[in-house]
């Protein structure tokens, strides 16, 4: 067994016996805040609170916990208040890959380096989604219908993990698209149902209601295999029944999003250990476990040299896809 499944389970224990180890020297003394870089609704919002939630229930930390929204400027509102906060254990910013691929398309006064990475929790995935009563039955129909026109894809912010997809969907199906940023998913998701779009990329959690409700529906999942069984979404259908995109000609294998925590620059190893270890006790707890399975996400848990790996890795790739869209920062 790892170290890492080794310490997941140590802290189920623990957990689960009420108790809360003193892994970390230093301890929270005052309230904590909670920045989602994004709207209310919207999958980045969502971890933020389950996580919240999570915490609360099981008292790892004596003191409040409060979620605020600053989702501003895609999310650059954020993360410039965590530089702003330079040394303060006491604000810890939930965010996604936009964190180091913001500053390379935009003119932003932040860099990912400006804060102290925490963890990356999970995976999100995306799916191509489409209004309920659309015609098209699958990802070649709405391939065919968008060459004949324009189509409007909506997504969460400009130049950020939806436009990339977005742009990525073009290359692959050879269409034209055009892209329409919301400040989240969840409001993205409002606009298809209204009929103002004509599809978006939304990741299952920030539209698992609409599809619930009969507004809309979900073509095919950006995987390169079918997610995993769950319990049904409506009355006959669940996760593992949406195909993938390349078993439907849409030749895109995979594109997953990152969902990290940071705090700002400056605080101490202590105080990043802290966190550290909070979260491991989170994803520990059979609560995290139904987060995870009811927004269809891939539980992991990267950090350290793990983490700056992975980030290092993701830069490149979007280097390459922003420079064939003439959207690097000069």
């Amino acid at each position: 067994m790892g170290r890492t499944s080794t310490l997941l389970l140590s802290a189920a224990a623990a957990v689960l016996a009420g108790t809360v180890p003193a892994c970390a020297a230093w301890q929270p003394q005052k309230p904590i805040e909670f920045v989602a870089t994004a709207g209310p609704g919207g999958g980045t919002d969502n971890l933020a609170r389950a996580v919240q939630n999570i915490v609360t229930k099981y008292k790892l930390t004596e003191q409040p916990i409060v979620v605020v929204n600053k989702g501003g400027g895609s999310g650059a509102e954020g993360y410039v208040y965590g530089k702003a906060s330079a040394g303060d254990p006491y604000k810890v910013i939930f965010g996604t890959s936009n964190a180091w691929q913001q500053p390379l398309v935009s003119k932003v006064a932040f860099n990912y380096t400006d804060l102290t990475p925490i963890a990356a929790m999970a995976q999100d995935e995306f799916l191509l989604w489409v209004k309920q009563d659309a015609p098209y039955k699958n990802a070649g129909d709405y391939l065919k219908a968008a060459a004949s026109g324009e189509f409007k894809m909506g997504g969460a912010q400009s130049k950020d993990t939806d436009e990339v997809l977005t742009r990525m969907i073009e290359k692959a199906g050879k269409v034209k698209l055009t892209y329409i940023p919301f400040k989240s998913g969840a409001e993205t998701a409002v606009q298809l149902a209204g009929g103002h779009l004509d599809s978006h990329v939304n990741n299952p959690s920030e539209s698992l209601g609409q599809w619930r409700g009969g507004t809309q529906r979900p073509l095919c999942v950006f995987s390169p295999k079918r997610l995993p069984q769950g319990p049904k979404v409506t009355a006959t259908e669940g996760w593992s029944d949406v195909p993938t995109c390349t078993e439907q000609g849409l030749d895109i294998k995979q594109y997953e999003q990152p969902r990290t925590v940071w705090l700002p620059g400056k605080v101490t190893p202590d105080q990043a250990a802290f966190y550290v270890d909070l979260m491991k006790k989170v994803q520990a707890t059979p609560e995290w476990k139904d987060y995870i399975e009811k927004t269809s996400q891939v539980d992991t848990f990267l950090t350290g040299a793990e983490l700056d790996r992975f980030i290092k890795e993701d830069l490149e790739h979007v280097k390459q896809v922003a420079g064939e869209q003439g959207w690097l920062v000069k």
